[in-house]
């Protein structure tokens, strides 16, 4: 088979008890089932060994991270595609063929992700990538499906097949060679917003992400790092600022990180508000440790402007999403300026987003 789906587990036996079963039987004559285990000490492996032993088993000794793990773990895999998928997901029928026919139809797809569905509630989207993602000028990725805090109900709105910026990895069908010659993730991101790094790079250099509604999963979601752990608003606030760092296309980026930080700040003192002082501290930290790598990342920066090639920005939203949520009180994609968005036929033909001076839109 050409296909191996990759689990990358930490500390998670009882998500593999609960979803690993159905992702074999629903996998079998489709694709090899791999799991790679991130030094786990809660007793995965010997479950593994016992229970599972259709189940090919990578240790690899140590937590590397999201990132680090899977780049580990894919190194040993050999197979044309690569289906990355969380623990705490459960697949439905036929899910490996219709992800895998948009790739066999479109030779210029990198990758594709099915509708990701709330595994507590069944009729919404789940927050890591619903429908597909896009990003903001700012660097605020955000979904079909999903706009911050709101998910919508999935009332079929979705059911398409379309090009989307970035494609969660959550469960993610991805060319093993696309993986390889963008040299796969960023493993100093560690975990959070590595997936939209990779195919922000991806789509530098030519290739395009796909979504479609033919294959659907629920996702538990936070089934390694819970979605109010201070920790993971920690990753969010760095990760996002490293990511706009690297590849945002504007001769402005000091002053669009300027930008962040203070909307970033706003978010902080939300948190505040709310009684969270946690996550607030974690902003903060995040822009400390953002900073102290700045230097290193104006070296990638310039390191990846020098490969890119045939870049296609489609899907990256030339407007703020933040302001659109929270002064406007737009809640879902359709609310959002369509004609912000920028597409194929208009990518060739308009500056790069956030090219413009800061203050000059929103």
């Amino acid at each position: 088979m050409d296909t191996a789906v990759v689990i990358l587990n930490w500390n998670g036996e009882k998500w593999l008890r609960a979803f690993l079963p159905t992702v074999l039987e629903r996998s079998r004559g489709h694709a090899r089932v791999i799991v790679a285990d991130n030094g786990s000490d809660d007793g995965s492996i010997t479950w593994l060994r016992t229970a599972m032993p259709e189940v090919e088993l990578i240790a690899l000794g140590r937590n590397l991270g999201f990132a680090g793990g899977y780049n580990a773990a894919l190194r040993q895999v050999d197979a044309a595609y690569f289906v990355l998928l969380n623990s705490d997901v459960e697949v439905t029928g036929n899910w490996i063929p219709a992800l895998k026919d948009p790739l066999l139809r479109d030779p210029g797809m990198a990758a594709c992700q099915p509708k990701v569905l709330s595994h507590g509630r069944r009729g919404y989207f789940e927050h890591a990538g619903a429908a597909g993602g896009f990003i903001d000028r700012n660097g605020y990725p955000f979904c079909r499906g999903r706009i911050f805090e709101i998910a919508e109900e999935d009332r079929g709105q979705y059911d398409d097949e379309r090009e989307v910026f970035w494609a969660t990895g959550a469960c993610l069908m991805i060319r093993a060679a696309a993986f390889r010659e963008a040299g796969g993730f960023d493993a100093s991101l560690f975990a959070h917003m590595e997936e939209i790094d990779l195919c922000w790079r991806l789509r530098r250099t030519g290739w395009r992400i796909g979504y479609t509604s033919r294959a659907a999963v629920y996702h538990v979601g936070g089934g390694a790092l819970g979605y109010g752990s201070p920790r993971k608003t920690y990753l969010n606030f760095r990760n996002s600022l490293c990511v706009l760092t690297k590849n945002l296309r504007s001769r402005w980026i000091l002053g669009r990180i300027l930008r962040r930080f203070i909307l970033d700040d706003m978010a902080a003192l939300k948190f505040l508000l709310e009684g969270h002082a946690s996550h607030a501290w974690m902003v903060g930290r995040a822009h400390r440790h953002f900073c102290r790598r700045l230097p290193a990342l104006l070296r990638e920066r310039r390191r990846l402007a020098a490969l890119e090639h045939d870049a296609d920005l489609t899907g990256q939203y030339v407007r703020s999403v933040a302001y659109d949520r929270f002064i406007l009180g737009h809640k879902t994609f359709p609310q959002l300026d369509q004609r912000a968005f920028v597409t194929r036929s208009a990518a060739a033909g308009i500056p790069p987003p956030g090219d413009s001076p800061p203050g000059r839109s929103r």
